[in-house]
């Protein structure tokens, strides 16, 4: 760390402390040149995590979007409306180990695949609106692979 005073680069740690709400590292420092004493914070640089749409723009991931979208899927269906904001910080997590960019497809098929295990009316109900159902054909078809994923082997 450079001294403010005499911009010598060699420094001592004298106090270091929360700060922030944990939200960073305060330290107290002496420069061992000149003997001046300052404070510097340290925080978590956060590497941001981006969504690229279909159209190609590039947006910052939005876990609330996640949870509005099992909430519109999960309206009376009490068991996901409950684990809606645990789903979501899954499904983040899960996507971030997958790098810093995550198309909005990926997105909606990591939607899928929990609410899928968790509720099969929630499931179809996000189905319906990210895979674009026009009709009751769509929902048979998806009800079919639903019945198939599940029905054990052999029955």
């Amino acid at each position: 760390m450079r001294c403010p005073q005499c911009s010598a680069m060699d420094d001592k740690v004298v106090d270091s402390r929360a700060a922030e709400d944990g939200g960073a590292i305060r330290r107290r420092r002496e420069c061992l040149h000149c003997g001046r004493r300052f404070t510097t914070y340290e925080r978590l640089e956060e590497v941001p995590f981006v969504v690229v749409k279909r159209s190609g723009e590039r947006e910052p991931f939005d876990r609330r979007k996640v949870v509005e979208g099992i909430g519109a899927a999960a309206k009376n269906r009490p068991a996901v409306a409950a684990a809606r904001d645990g789903l979501a910080a899954e499904i983040e997590e899960e996507l971030r180990l997958e790098g810093s960019e995550v198309t909005s497809e990926r997105v909606g098929r990591a939607v899928l695949a929990r609410l899928r295990d968790l509720d099969e009316v929630a499931y179809l109900r996000f189905a319906s609106v990210y895979k674009g159902f026009t009709g009751a054909g769509d929902f048979e078809r998806e009800v079919g692979l639903l019945i198939k994923r599940s029905a054990p082997k052999g029955a």
